[in-house]
């Protein structure tokens, strides 16, 4: 009896090795941490006429490359004209963790945006960007919503002084997108990292449910994200990420992503 509870225990710990090391492997690196070979990249539109010489000049290489940051490899995003630095894979039921924080170099302003649930064509957001819904990377708005070409959800908001809406968890659900009450909606707070420091946002997205959260902090849930198609609102629950150059230096630390099976709950207020 003693050598069988033995061999029961040593199954029953080979198992649970097993299930760890498979839960382990769930985790994909997207940046690999030598290159950027598993990304797709794509060069748009100037930042704006007094940009078009530098937009002229601008080369694939120059704009996303991997760089040494005090002994590590990081990727570079120049910012010197939009641009696009894409996955070839389409991600569904996920959390993303993406590590990032700004350089020196600006030419217009320190913009850029974590965008998901990404299809179509590059281009057909602002000359550059595949339609997405947006996780805001900017310079003092980090973790905004904002709707580009017809993407759409629906999100608790109250309305600020400035007549703009702020996700709110206890407020009234709204409708956003192209058909109504606009793209853009605010984060609940400001969780950015001082300049210079590195940012941690997770991106959770499970079904039609999409959160935020800068820094452990959650600042935005977005609720039944869908594409606006002849009059209706279809669901969008998977695409591909970008990370957009847009008007100043940012280097980013790492991109990694794993299948969940819902979102932690206190992550959903």
């Amino acid at each position: 009896m003693r050598h069988l509870l033995f061999a029961v225990s040593m199954f029953a710990f080979i198992a649970f090795i097993s299930v760890s090391c498979q839960t382990e492997k769930q985790t994909n690196e997207l940046f690999n941490g030598e290159n950027l070979e598993n990304w797709d990249m794509f060069l748009g539109s100037s930042l704006g006429s007094d940009f078009d010489q530098l937009a002229s000049e601008a080369t694939i290489e120059k704009v996303f490359s991997v760089v040494d940051d005090n002994g590590e490899k990081v990727i570079r995003i120049s910012g010197e004209i939009n641009g696009s630095l894409a996955t070839r894979e389409s991600f569904e039921n996920y959390h993303l963790r993406l590590v990032f924080r700004w350089g020196d170099e600006v030419y217009s302003r320190r913009n850029s945006g974590l965008l998901y649930h990404s299809f179509g064509e590059f281009g057909a957001a602002f000359g550059t960007w595949m339609p997405n819904l947006e996780l805001q990377l900017m310079h003092q708005n980090l973790g905004d919503t904002y709707l580009m070409v017809n993407t759409a959800c629906e999100t608790p908001v109250l309305k600020t002084e400035n007549d703009e809406f702020q996700y709110s968890p206890s407020a009234p659900t709204v409708a956003f997108g192209e058909h109504a009450n606009g793209r853009l909606i605010r984060k609940a707070i400001d969780a950015e990292k001082p300049l210079g420091q590195w940012n941690v946002v997770d991106l959770f997205c499970f079904g039609s449910t999409a959160v935020h959260v800068v820094n452990g902090e959650v600042v935005m849930v977005n609720y039944n994200t869908g594409a606006y198609e002849n009059g209706e609102v279809k669901p969008l629950t998977s695409g591909k990420i970008q990370i957009q150059s847009e008007g100043a230096e940012l280097f980013v630390k790492s991109v990694s992503i794993r299948d969940i099976s819902e979102i932690p709950a206190e992550y959903l207020q």
